[in-house]
């Protein structure tokens, strides 16, 4: 059975607009569901695309053989045991003392559900002083200088910068509101350097246009529209050729703030707070890694793009 994923944005609000279908339209209905249940928890689109194309390659390589399988599993575990697979829901689960991450509070009981292949430990690993540099050299517009500034002197991810508003910047006040994970919102403050890029940014770059949007496109068919997601990896993929940087993306900046701010002494719930993270455990990552000053590159390409700023105007 042939399988796709398709976009509908015109479906009730409570429903998802991706739908997993077959080839004569019929939709997939055990995911649809599971789908719509997420667009109900208000989870991000982004999200619920990741686990709607996550579902589509399970159904693809599971579904047409999926009863065949479990009933060798059951024939396996009958041989080994002589009985049945239990009917009860927790069989597999396996508990556990924990505590917190910071190691204070009581130990509770926590419980493991189902089976789970081990994987590696996700490793955090930032730009150096010296990537950053060169990445910043290949940028020529302020807008540019911004949305990735944003990244790595205010830590937000790639969708959250895409997702700003003009409203959303408080240049006078210093600060700016970003909608997050869940759409959660906190508020940012922004550094000199940032508000010097952005205000040259819309008094100079930015062209006269309708759409809400902080970050749009600046030239070709799209002038003026909101940039995308997939604007922002074409931008990438141009400045990690013209840079030679190969793995520079938009969340190596994002880790890189997360490094530098606790190598600034940055607590962990402040900085917890500042990235956005659900989980403090997620911020602790950052204390394991080696501090290099990359804030001194990000003032060198300001100066730059001052020069070059003013010998055009000239």
């Amino acid at each position: 059975m042939k399988l796709s994923v398709v976009y509908q944005p015109s479906l009730p609000t409570s429903a998802s607009p991706y739908r997993l279908r077959d080839e004569d339209g019929r939709e997939l209905e055990w995911a649809n569901a599971f789908l719509d249940g997420q667009s109900l928890r208000q989870l991000s689109l982004r999200s619920v695309r990741i686990y709607a194309y996550d579902l589509l390659d399970f159904a693809r390589c599971f579904e047409p053989t999926v009863n065949h399988r479990l009933g060798t599993v059951r024939c396996c575990y009958r041989f080994h045991t002589g009985q049945e697979i239990p009917a009860d829901k927790v069989h597999f689960q396996r508990r556990y003392t924990k505590r917190s991450p910071l190691g204070y509070g009581r130990p509770r009981r926590a419980i493991a559900r189902g089976l789970r292949l081990k994987q590696d430990r996700r490793v955090i690993v930032p730009l150096s002083a010296e990537e950053v540099a060169k990445f910043w050299q290949s940028f020529r517009t302020y807008r540019d200088l911004g949305l990735v500034g944003l990244m790595l002197l205010d830590g937000l991810r790639s969708c959250e910068v895409l997702a700003l508003e003009l409203e959303d910047v408080q240049l006078a006040e210093g600060e700016m509101c970003v909608r997050g994970k869940g759409n959660k919102q906190r508020l940012v403050p922004l550094s000199p350097e940032i508000l010097e890029v952005l205000g040259n940014y819309l008094r100079i770059e930015r062209p006269l246009t309708n759409a809400p949007a902080l970050f749009v496109s600046l030239k070709g068919r799209q002038r003026g529209q909101p940039l995308t997601a997939a604007g922002l990896r074409s931008l990438f993929r141009h400045h990690r050729m013209r840079s030679q940087v190969r793995h520079a993306n938009p969340h190596r900046f994002r880790h890189s703030f997360g490094r530098d701010m606790v190598q600034a002494g940055m607590s962990l719930p402040a900085l917890q707070k500042l990235m956005g993270h659900a989980q403090i455990s997620t911020t602790m990552l950052y204390v394991e890694l080696a501090p290099q000053d990359v804030w001194r590159e990000y003032a060198r390409a300001i100066e730059k793009r001052k020069k070059l700023g003013s010998e055009h105007l000239s």
